[in-house]
C-alpha cells in the first residue's frame, strides 16, 4: 500500500486507536505473527483451532502495529506501537483493501470459475504484458483473507491487475467482486468443485456469475462458450458480453487446433458484426492441452478488447508454461506434474495431455488419487472419470485412495483390458511408481491437494 497511515486505518474501519503514533504509515498486513516488517500491520485471525491474538506479542518485534478485536488496551510492555480495536479483524483488513483498490485509478481483471481460474489468470497477465505493466494474484490468494492481502501490494507503477477470486460458500464471490471492483469479469467453467457445499452445479453457477455484481456499467464479460451453464447467458447480461471457445457461435474462437513436440497452435478468430473481416491470428502455446486453449483465447480476447496488439500478445504465449500442469524432462522419465488440485474436468484434462503425448517410446502412465470436496456424488464422480479414462491410450493406471477405486471401477467396467492397480497408501504408490517407470515413459500425477502427490512429484525430480 502507499499513502495509507495508522489514522486512515482507524477512519476506514471505524476502530479505535489504543496507542501508538496515527501518522504512522502502513504498507501491508501480515497474517502470520513470525513474518512481516515495521510497515507491516499485523491481522490476528480467530480461527477454528487457533486465535492469533496470543501471538501478537511475538508479532509486534517483526511488525509495525497491530488489529485487535479482543483487548481494550495494549498488553503490557507493548504501548510502543499502533493498536487498533476493531470489531472484527478480518472485515477490517478488507475495508482496508477495498479503500486502497478505490485509491488506485488502475483497470481490474477478475477471474473466477471452478476449473483453470488459475491458469487463465497467469494467461491473461502473460499476454497483456506484451506492453503493460501488470500485477496480478500472487501465489492462491484469492480468497475473503487472500484478496484484501493480495490488494495491498499493487503500487502506483502498475498498470493493470489482473486478480483471481476463489469461494468456499454461498456469498463470497460477491464480497471479492465489490472489494475487487473489476472492469472485466471472467467466468472460465462450472464444474462441481465444492459442490458439497452449495448442493448442485446450477447453484455453482449462481455463485460464479455474481462477478458481475463489481462491476461498473461499461464493464465487460468474458464468459467460456463451451460450458452450457455459462452459454445460457448469452443475450441475458447488461454488460458487454464475449463467449470464447471451441464452438462456431463464440466471439473468440479457435480453428486449426495442433498439438506436437509438447506445444499446441491453433489460428485465433474473432468476427465482429457489421464488419467484414476477421481477426485471425496465428498462435503457438509452451503448453499443451484444449483446455489451455480455451484460456489462451479468454487471454487474447481481452488484450483485443483493451487495445493490446494481438501479435504481441501471442507472441508472449510461446513463451507462457504456467505453475500449475507442468511438463519435465526428468532422469526417470518425462513427468506432468498437476498435483496442486484436481475436480472431474480437470483430471479428464489433464489424462487428454497424456493421451496427447507425441514422440512417446515408452508407456503412458497416469498415477492419481481422490478428488475431495465432491459431496454425496462423489463416488459417481470418481467412477465417470474412471469410464473416461477406459477410452484413452493409456497403459498403466495406478491409483491410492478409497474414492479411487471407483476410478478403477469405470475402467474395469468399461475397458477390461486396461492395466490399473490400487494402492492402499501413497507411499506404497510411490515406491511402486519409482520402480516401475522407467525413462522413455511419460508419467502423469494428479489428484486432490490434500492426497498429496506432490510428494511423489518431488521424488522424481530428486531423483529419490
Amino acid at each position: 500500500m502507499e499513502g495509507i497511515t495508522i489514522k486512515d486505518i482507524v477512519k476506514i474501519t471505524g476502530g479505535r486507536l489504543l496507542c501508538g503514533d496515527e501518522n504512522k504509515e502502513i504498507r501491508e498486513f501480515a497474517i502470520d505473527s513470525r513474518q512481516g516488517n515495521e510497515d507491516s500491520i499485523f491481522v490476528p485471525i480467530i480461527g477454528e483451532r487457533v486465535d492469533a491474538h496470543r501471538f501478537i506479542d511475538g508479532a509486534l518485534a517483526i511488525n509495525g502495529a497491530t488489529f485487535t478485536q479482543e483487548h481494550e488496551e495494549p498488553l503490557e510492555g507493548l504501548a510502543g506501537k499502533p493498536w487498533i480495536r476493531v470489531e472484527d479483524t478480518v472485515k477490517a483488513m478488507q475495508q482496508v483493501g477495498t479503500f486502497y483498490r478505490n485509491k488506485m485509478e488502475l483497470p481490474v481483471v477478475a477471474v473466477t470459475g471452478s476449473v483453470g481460474k488459475t491458469t487463465t489468470r497467469e494467461m491473461i497477465a502473460h499476454a497483456l504484458s506484451a506492453d503493460r505493466q501488470v500485477f496480478q494474484t500472487m501465489g492462491n490468494q484469492n480468497s475473503p483473507i487472500g484478496v484484501p492481502l493480495t490488494l495491498s501490494h499493487i503500487s502506483r507503477e502498475d498498470e493493470v491487475a489482473v486478480l483471481e477470486i476463489g469461494m468456499s460458500e454461498r456469498g463470497q464471490i460477491e464480497i471479492l467482486t465489490n472489494m475487487i471492483r473489476p472492469d472485466v469479469a471472467v467466468v472460465t467453467m462450472i464444474g462441481v468443485s465444492h459442490i458439497a457445499q452449495l448442493g448442485s452445479q446450477e447453484n455453482i453457477c449462481l455463485e460464479k456469475m455474481d462477478i458481475v455484481k463489481g462491476l461498473p456499467a461499461d464493464g465487460m464479460v468474458f464468459l467460456n462458450g463451451d460450458d452450457p451453464f455459462l452459454a445460457a447467458y448469452r443475450d441475458k447480461l447488461d454488460f458487454k458480453t464475449f463467449f470464447y471457445g471451441l464452438s462456431a457461435d463464440c466471439d473468440y474462437r479457435a480453428e486449426e487446433i495442433v498439438t506436437r513436440d509438447g506445444r499446441t497452435s491453433f489460428t485465433f478468430c474473432y468476427h465482429e458484426d457489421g464488419k467484414p473481416d476477421d481477426l485471425r491470428e496465428k498462435v503457438t502455446l509452451g503448453t499443451m492441452g484444449e483446455h489451455n486453449v480455451r484460456n489462451a483465447l479468454a487471454a487474447l480476447g481481452i488484450c483485443h478488447q483493451m487495445g493490446v496488439d494481438i501479435k504481441k500478445a501471442a507472441g508472449k504465449l510461446a513463451s507462457f508454461h504456467g505453475q500449475r500442469q507442468q511438463v519435465i524432462r526428468t532422469d526417470r522419465c518425462t513427468l506432468i506434474d498437476d498435483t496442486y488440485n484436481a475436480s472431474p474436468d480437470s483430471m479428464k484434462a489433464a489424462v487428454r495431455v497424456l493421451a496427447a503425448m507425441e514422440d512417446v517410446s515408452g508407456r503412458r502412465i497416469a498415477g492419481l488419487s481422490d478428488m475431495l470436496e465432491l459431496g454425496e456424488g462423489e463416488k459417481d464422480y470418481h467412477y465417470e472419470v474412471g469410464a473416461f479414462i477406459a477410452g484413452q491410450p493409456l497403459d498403466l493406471l495406478a491409483v491410492y485412495g478409497d474414492l479411487s477405486r471407483e476410478i478403477i471401477r469405470g475402467i474395469r467396467e468399461n475397458n477390461p483390458d486396461m492395466e490399473c492397480i490400487h494402492f492402499e497408501t501413497r507411499d506404497e504408490l510411490k515406491d511402486y511408481l519409482l520402480t516401475e517407470v522407467k525413462p522413455e515413459d511419460v508419467l502423469l500425477l494428479k489428484a486432490s491437494n490434500g492426497m498429496k502427490l506432490k510428494e511423489i512429484a518431488e521424488a522424481f525430480r530428486n531423483k529419490q
